[in-house]
């Protein structure tokens, strides 16, 4: 165990697992009882390089395969007044605060598992510096995605003669939407994008299996599909549609206005559009949600591949943890809820 104030982990981190170790065992059965009052809890995460990162409500873990094959792992526990406040809670309050776990937790976590997977021992991310570079990249993404289409659909607009501002707002949200699918394709067809895009679907996977209450092995996670409704890509598209539909209502003011009103529009978009992937994640058993959602699962395949069984091995150990220390943080809820663990082999040891 090592203490890093300046890491992603405040305990148990740094932690190394090779393949036959595992978080919890319990051969007999593959699954463990968890006093808690988890359920229904909504298990998420993102691929990193050469690893996962998993989050639950109240633990967040990576784990990442160095060149030497060991799997690291970082755990940190996270803040009760941003995941678990009543205020952060309040309906389309919740997409922005997706949107910081993404950016803030999900860059420090990609910052750790780079200089894991170069070989470096003892692997530091300031909690500044982490957020820095989410502040970069939030600005850098809301050019792109926000600004850069409006001014282009503006200007093609002006060049084509277009005077429908619905049309033009179309337009603006065609943009929107190449240039995301376009910046997308590009990393797919990097051998390290491909990487990432396998652990993406080994996420993808091993949350659909504990969702499923599947045992938390590689070959049964195998089984599984490679999308999943609540998935980072699926609220990409989901806040396309959504914001050209909210733009074509409030129209297409003079420029300096309407650039102003896509960046005061962003949270509201959000908000919304995380509120109808939370509804429908929770109503996939309705066919006519699951035609609904088809757009979105069919649009992951741009951000997923098929893992192999390592890949999987890694976003299970990940999962592991999160259980485990969702485990502890509810240890004194009353009800009682089964999550499937994978079961040791060999002569493995649990850390």
């Amino acid at each position: 165990m090592r203490d890093n104030k300046h890491g992603l982990a405040n305990e148990d981190s740094g932690s190394k697992v090779t393949n036959k170790e595992s978080s919890e065992v319990m051969a007999s059965q593959g699954q463990i009882k968890y006093k808690s009052a988890l359920r229904g809890t909504a298990y998420g995460g993102q691929a990193v390089i050469e690893g996962v990162m998993m989050r639950g409500r109240y633990k967040v873990a990576i784990a990442v395969r160095n060149p030497r094959g060991e799997i690291v792992v970082y755990e940190d526990t996270l803040s009760p007044a941003l995941y678990r406040s009543s205020l952060t809670q309040l309906p389309f309050v919740r997409g922005a605060v997706t949107i910081w776990d993404a950016l803030g937790l999900g860059t420090r976590a990609l910052l750790w598992a780079g200089q894991v997977a170069m070989g470096i021992e003892k692997p530091e991310v300031s909690r500044s510096a982490g957020l820095g570079l989410a502040a970069v990249s939030m600005g850098l993404s809301t050019g792109m995605v926000f600004l850069s289409p409006a001014a282009g659909a503006s200007g093609l607009g002006r060049l084509f003669g277009i005077k429908n501002h619905t049309l033009t707002t179309i337009l603006e949200g065609m943009l929107r939407l190449g240039l995301i699918v376009g910046y997308i394709y590009a990393i797919g067809q990097t051998k390290e994008g491909t990487r990432l895009f396998q652990y993406h679907g080994a996420e993808h996977k091993t949350v659909n299996a504990v969702e499923a209450g599947a045992p938390l092995t590689p070959e049964s996670v195998k089984t599984f599909p490679l999308e999943h409704p609540r998935c980072g890509t699926a609220f990409l598209l989901t806040v396309v549609m959504i914001s050209t539909l909210v733009q074509i209502v409030i129209g297409r003011p003079r420029f300096s206005v309407l650039l102003l009103s896509r960046l005061i529009l962003m949270p509201i978009i959000a908000g919304i559009a995380y509120e109808y992937i939370r509804f429908a994640s929770q109503h996939m058993d309705d066919p006519l949600v699951r035609a609904i959602v088809a757009p979105n699962l069919l649009f992951q395949r741009l951000t997923t591949r098929e893992p192999d069984l390592e890949q999987i091995e890694v976003a299970i150990t990940a999962m592991e943890k999160v259980l485990a220390g969702e485990k502890s943080a509810a240890s004194e809820a009353e009800h009682e809820i089964e999550l499937p663990v994978r079961p040791i082999s060999g002569n493995g040891h649990a850390h």
